[in-house]
């Protein structure tokens, strides 16, 4: 999945534009910055053409799939137009179905309910926890974290052979980390998983919105992502793939829109005659302007060139990654190793500081916004810090004080709508923060490390 160095120094494209690009905050040593948001693993600022395209929808909206009157019609065609938009970005193939979920967590639950019940389950232990968790009903094997794409491929391949090779088989891989961005090899993935008779799930959370994602070319089963990573608002995710599990499975919901024809039995129980199309598993009232996100979020990056975004994010991710290497208190972490291809998601730790401690001295004194913690996936972040499974800590709440060493680590992520300014500051913040420290008292508070506003400035 790597790009070629002549390619992208040729189709660099300008950042998109995104909301809240504007938007200032206040600096705790004084006066106000504008917002430097650099958390895009988490939740991706909304592109201004997808909200632009909502607002235009809005005084259109009605009630999807049953309705008679014109706007019902209309937001009924402009769902399932999002739904071949949808399929259009991933490649699809004819006979694979869109379903319509919450995020990346609901699509492989919806999933991980569908699967046959004898079905064996493959994961690595460096999945976010919305695909290392869902296959609680399921046989599952976690495989150990692997250090090399090929000790990955390598492992599975053992795994598969070992397993009943008469039953179903499920392998879950993620497409690129949400801890160190690095690209799995999912095409050899896929390739192994099928050669063993196993279907394979792709998460790609963090690979949709950095990177071209084509079911067909690689020769995936099924493929997960959340809008809200893909510049478009909360609450709308996609589940898309083969047709046979899903059209077999019960219906993640029972309700209206799942159900083709309901009939009490003469007994005075129900017989209930089920979808066999994505509605299925699209109960209730669907999400339609979340939908509608997405689909606009998939026309603005394909219509603003793919090849252009990879590139450019290629250079920020080098020029990160160039700065931090200055800096000799920091370790970028890293399972594949330097040389690995990566989207610009990048985690790292510093010597001598507490990481709570240091992503808030990076808010509150230069206005910038990254996440600390162990990003959902706790066992990857303790295996890149050497520390036990068994050690305290949990996303979000380092038990550490300030100056202390935690168990936790920094993300710095960015994507299609990153300003260069937003990496300079950054790149200049670590710096001088390592090589000064913070300019404020800070205080552990409900678990994470906040400015002290009763404190005098160290300044």
């Amino acid at each position: 999945m790597s790009v070629p160095t002549a390619a992208l120094e040729s189709s660099i494209c300008a950042p998109l534009p995104v909301l809240g690009q504007n938007v200032t905050v206040p600096l705790v040593t004084g006066g106000e910055v504008t917002y430097a948001a650099l958390d895009y693993a988490a939740s991706a600022p909304a592109l201004q053409r997808v909200w632009d395209d909502v607002a235009a929808y809005a005084p259109y909206y009605g009630s999807v799939h049953r309705g008679a009157g014109y706007l019902s019609q209309l937001s009924t065609d402009l769902f399932e137009n999002s739904r071949r938009t949808v399929a259009e970005f991933l490649g699809c193939r004819a006979d694979d179905q869109v379903v319509f979920t919450r995020s990346t967590t609901d699509s492989l639950n919806l999933l991980a309910a569908a699967i046959p019940a004898d079905c064996q389950v493959f994961v690595y232990e460096t999945e976010h926890h919305a695909s290392l968790l869902p296959w609680r009903d399921a046989q599952v094997t976690y495989l150990n974290a692997p250090r090399t794409p090929a000790q990955a491929v390598e492992s599975l391949e053992r795994a598969l052979a070992d397993r009943d090779p008469y039953g179903p088989a499920l392998v879950c891989v993620t497409g690129a980390s949400n801890v160190t961005g690095e690209l799995w090899p999912v095409k050899e993935l896929a390739a192994a998983a099928h050669a063993h008779g196993a279907r394979i799930v792709l998460d790609a959370a963090q690979l949709a919105p950095h990177h071209p994602v084509d079911i067909a070319e690689l020769d995936v089963d099924w493929v997960a992502f959340s809008g809200h990573k893909l510049y478009a608002p909360f609450g709308s995710g996609v589940l898309a793939g083969r047709a046979d599990w899903l059209q077999a499975a019960e219906p993640y919901l029972a309700g209206g829109g799942a159900s083709r024809k309901v009939a009490r039995r003469a007994d005075g129980g129900v017989d209930v005659d089920w979808h066999t199309t994505a509605a299925r598993h699209e109960a209730g009232s669907p999400n339609v302007i979340g939908v509608y996100s997405i689909a606009s979020a998939c026309k603005a990056l394909t219509e603003a060139g793919f090849e252009g975004l990879v590139a450019r994010e290629q250079e920020l991710v080098g020029r990160v990654r160039e700065g931090l290497a200055e800096v000799p208190e920091v370790r970028v972490l890293s399972l594949f190793g330097d040389d690995a291809p990566r989207v610009g998601v990048i985690s790292f730790v510093v010597r001598g500081w507490n990481s709570s401690h240091f992503a808030a001295a990076l808010s509150a004194e230069y206005g910038i916004g990254v996440r600390d913690g162990l990003f959902c996936a706790h066992p990857l972040v303790r295996t890149l810090l050497g520390s036990d499974p068994q050690d305290p800590g949990e996303c979000g709440a380092p038990e550490a004080e300030p100056g202390e060493r935690s168990l936790n680590a920094i993300r710095v992520s960015f994507g299609a709508g990153t300003p260069d300014e937003h990496i300079d500051r950054f790149l200049r913040a670590v710096s001088e923060l390592v090589r000064e420290g913070a300019r404020w008292n800070y205080r552990t508070e409900d678990g994470r490390c906040v400015p002290d506003r009763g404190a005098a400035a160290q300044i």
